[in-house]
C-alpha cells in the first residue's frame, strides 16, 4: 500500500514565516540603496557645476594687467582687485570673487532646470604656499550648496605665467 505524504499545516506556516522574513530583509536593503541614489545624482551635479565654473574662470586672465592670452605676464605681486564689472564682462580671475550665494549661471540655458536649488559662492585669494610663482598664485575656492542642504567645496590654483 502506497502512502502519500504532503506538508502539514505547521510546516506550511513555518515556511511562509521564513520566506516573509527573508523578503522583508531584502526589500529593506533595496529601499536603502534606492534612497541613496538621489544623493549620488545631487553630488554629481555639484561636481559638474564646479567644473563648469572652473572651466570658465581658468579661461580668464591672471590679473587685470595681464596681456591678452597671458602675454606679457603680470609682473607685480599677487593682488585681488574689484573692478565692479558685471558677470558678462569678467575678464580676469579675481572678478569672480564677487560671486556670493547666487543661482548657477551656466553658459547653456537648457541646464538651468537641472541646477535649480543650488547656490554658488566663489572666493579668490592670493596664496604663495605652493611656490608656483614668486608673487604668488591665486587660489579659487568654489562653494556649492545643493538642494538637500549639503555643502561641497572645490579649490584650484591659477598661476601667473
Amino acid at each position: 500500500m502506497l502512502r502519500m505524504r504532503g506538508m502539514s499545516l505547521v510546516e506550511m506556516v513555518i515556511t511562509i514565516v521564513i520566506i516573509s522574513v527573508a523578503l522583508v530583509g531584502s526589500l529593506r536593503a533595496f529601499s536603502v540603496l534606492t534612497g541613496r541614489s538621489a544623493d549620488v545624482l545631487i553630488q554629481t551635479r555639484s561636481v559638474d557645476l564646479a567644473q563648469l565654473y572652473f572651466d570658465e574662470i581658468l579661461s580668464r586672465r591672471y590679473d587685470e594687467a595681464t596681456g591678452t592670452n597671458g602675454v606679457p605676464a603680470y609682473t607685480g605681486a599677487c593682488r585681488i582687485t574689484n573692478d565692479g564689472e558685471s558677470r558678462d564682462n569678467y575678464d580676469d580671475v579675481d572678478d569672480y570673487d564677487a560671486v556670493t550665494n547666487e543661482s548657477p549661471d551656466t553658459m547653456d540655458a537648457s541646464l538651468a532646470t537641472d541646477y535649480s536649488g543650488y547656490t554658488v559662492s566663489i572666493n579668490v585669494v592670493c596664496d604663495d604656499s605652493i611656490g608656483v610663482n614668486t608673487g604668488g598664485a591665486k587660489r579659487i575656492e568654489i562653494t556649492i550648496d545643493d538642494p538637500i542642504g549639503d555643502t561641497s567645496v572645490f579649490s584650484m590654483y591659477k598661476g601667473n605665467y
